[in-house]
């Protein structure tokens, strides 16, 4: 039978309610991702073992979609340099937002890395884009409020402690996640946005997959490769592929039907997921201050990213977490 060449008809939206427990559960699995990946460190696994075989599993599917919709992979000449910028970019987020988990308290480093918004709208206007908004700068204020307290640092100024070279190597390796990220979204938005969303995502997640592999090879990052020591860490692996795997997949066979632009914010419950779930497993908990601190920086980015209803940018071409 000949595959109809007709212009699918758009996707109904799901009822509201559906779509918000569809992205609430992505959201818990994304964080249950990262639980899983510091469990997988805490039992000396390499940071590059686990972000292989993380993009290796949902390549494996991702192509199988692709090529069951015999979607062409072609891309127009003025894109393969931004989509192997974009590519490496995601890689080096994943790094560095795996590296931190590795080091830091999981809900924290989640915390920091989500001020990407923030970023993404400092770095579009500063290449010639829309200036931000009074509203929009009071809330970028909040955010930043908010991480002075997650980040204790009045504490930590009145009694003068060491924080230790491998907490600050993780807020800043977080930090740097959160910057590459918001660079990466800005390539999708003003470059990229011409390819098929399918396309982009599989050629991102080869990309990440490649250049993790090489990474590995060349030595780059020496025990990048260590296996756990125990079935414990092979769990965590395992556990966490099929979380990022089945969140990745589902949200993107779900998106046309789920209203991003009304719903994307829901999404912001992962930081929160994050610390109920570190607390349970890993026995990771944030004091009060801390707590109080990841609620402002929440409700900030909620508020923030709901209002820009026509520029929201949803992880689904494995660009998040």
């Amino acid at each position: 039978m000949t595959r109809s060449t007709a212009t699918p008809a758009v996707p109904t939206p799901l009822p509201r309610h559906l779509a918000v427990l569809v992205l609430l559960c992505m959201g818990c699995a994304f964080a249950g991702n990262h639980v899983a990946a510091r469990a997988a460190f805490d039992d000396g696994a390499g940071v590059l073992l686990a972000i292989l075989l993380r993009s290796g599993g949902t390549l494996l599917v991702l192509a199988a979609m692709v090529l069951w919709q015999r979607q062409s992979l072609r891309l127009p000449p003025s894109a393969w340099r931004w989509q192997l910028t974009l590519g490496l970019l995601i890689g080096a987020q994943s790094l560095c937002l795996y590296s931190a988990v590795a080091r830091v308290p999981v809900a924290l480093a989640l915390l920091v890395g989500n001020v990407f918004p923030i970023l993404l709208a400092l770095l579009t206007w500063a290449l010639g884009g829309p200036r931000p908004t009074t509203r929009t700068a009071v809330l970028m204020g909040m955010i930043l409020v908010g991480l002075v307290f997650v980040l204790e640092v009045p504490a930590r100024l009145s009694s003068g402690q060491d924080v230790g070279p491998q907490w600050l190597l993780g807020v800043g390796l977080a930090f740097c996640a959160a910057c590459v990220f918001a660079c990466a979204l800005w390539i999708t938005d003003h470059k990229l946005s011409q390819v098929r969303g399918s396309v982009r995502s599989l050629l991102t997640i080869f990309i990440v997959f490649s250049s993790v592999n090489l990474a590995g090879l060349t030595g780059a990052l020496p025990g990048g490769f260590d296996l756990p020591a125990s079935s414990t860490g092979w769990f965590a692996l395992a556990t966490l592929v099929v979380l990022y795997g089945t969140g990745f997949i589902v949200l993107f066979i779900s998106v046309p039907r789920l209203d991003m632009p009304r719903n994307a914010p829901v999404m912001n419950i992962e930081p929160l997921a994050t610390l109920l779930i570190g607390w349970l497993v890993l026995d990771q908990m944030l004091n009060p201050g801390q707590i109080l601190g990841g609620a402002i920086v929440v409700t900030g980015i909620v508020l923030l990213t709901y209002r820009k209803v026509e520029r929201v940018k949803v992880p689904v071409a494995g660009t998040a977490n």
